[in-house]
């Protein structure tokens, strides 16, 4: 299923007392859609899912299907460490109306092959909406082989992929492998060019936020066949790319996000605000982007 080029992992708006504030996410919901997203994954890892309680994430997505009102696909990140517990919250989230979910690997348990591939089915097998693998070992610590994303993609509704390996063969190998209808993204933006020339359907972003705009124009360049010009506006936007992960995510994309107008508020523990020097490394990254 293809959810569009460039969907956007939204960060948490916080208050100052650190709860969600839905009226900046609001304004961010609607900032994105008309800034180059064509759609959003919401309390994701980007979106500061570890510390978000089932309740808020709840909350979190209700309030962004109404706002989006069916403009852009809205995909839920449902998934943890628990099978069952991500069956309870996939459930929920299916109540709220998105589009999808997403599913990370199992983290810190490390299971093995069989073991995730048990994993997702299971939780595919409990709800009707379209499944989103979400492959991330630099976070889980486990690597969901090709092969097994190869036969999870024969699940009826496991539909899409997050691809956060870094290993273009790899994803070369699964879109070969996979039936046309399984997209594909990556995970790594500063692999979206890379990636999209060996098959993918497009990236979820984090620099999307602040660089939506060019990300979409740099794919369509692509698509052209206008490969120079799209290779020289993707070295161009790599210093955003880095710089969105200078330090521990989101905290650099919500400073730049407070750079271009858009206040996000800070982030939860253990994450961190970011000093000032930081802060002016990601303003130096972003004063040559229009």
């Amino acid at each position: 299923m293809n959810f569009g080029k460039v969907l956007t992992a939204m960060v948490t708006p916080f208050d100052r007392h650190g709860e969600i504030d839905f009226n900046k996410t609001t304004d961010l919901v609607e900032y994105l859609l008309k800034n180059g997203s064509d759609g959003l994954v919401i309390a994701g890892t980007t979106g500061e899912s570890p510390t978000l309680t089932a309740d808020e994430k709840v909350s979190l997505w209700r309030h962004v299907v109404k706002t989006v009102d069916g403009r852009a696909p809205v995909i839920a990140g449902t998934g943890s460490n628990s099978t069952e517990s991500s069956i309870k919250l996939s459930k929920r989230a299916e109540a709220t109306g998105v589009d999808a979910i997403m599913l990370v690997a199992p983290y810190y348990n490390k299971p093995n092959q069989e073991g995730l591939y048990q994993h997702f089915k299971t939780i595919a097998g409990s709800v009707k909406l379209p499944v989103m693998i979400y492959n991330v070992p630099g976070r889980s610590v486990v690597r969901i082989q090709p092969e097994t994303i190869i036969e999870l993609s024969k699940i009826e509704n496991i539909v899409s992929l997050k691809e956060a390996t870094g290993d273009l063969e790899g994803m070369a190998n699964i879109r070969a492998c996979t039936d046309e209808h399984f997209s594909i993204y990556s995970g790594d933006d500063h692999l979206t060019l890379p990636a999209f020339a060996v098959g993918a359907n497009g990236i979820i972003s984090v620099s999307s936020h602040v660089i939506g705009n060019q990300m979409q124009t740099m794919l369509s360049l692509f698509e052209e066949g206008k490969w120079k010009e799209a290779g020289e506006l993707h070295r161009m936007l790599l210093p955003v790319f880095n710089g969105m992960f200078s330090a521990p995510s989101p905290a650099p994309v919500k400073a730049a996000l407070k750079i271009r107008g858009l206040e996000t508020g800070g982030v939860r523990l253990p994450l961190v605000p970011l000093t000032k020097d930081e802060e002016a490394a990601v303003a130096y990254c972003l004063q040559h982007i229009t």
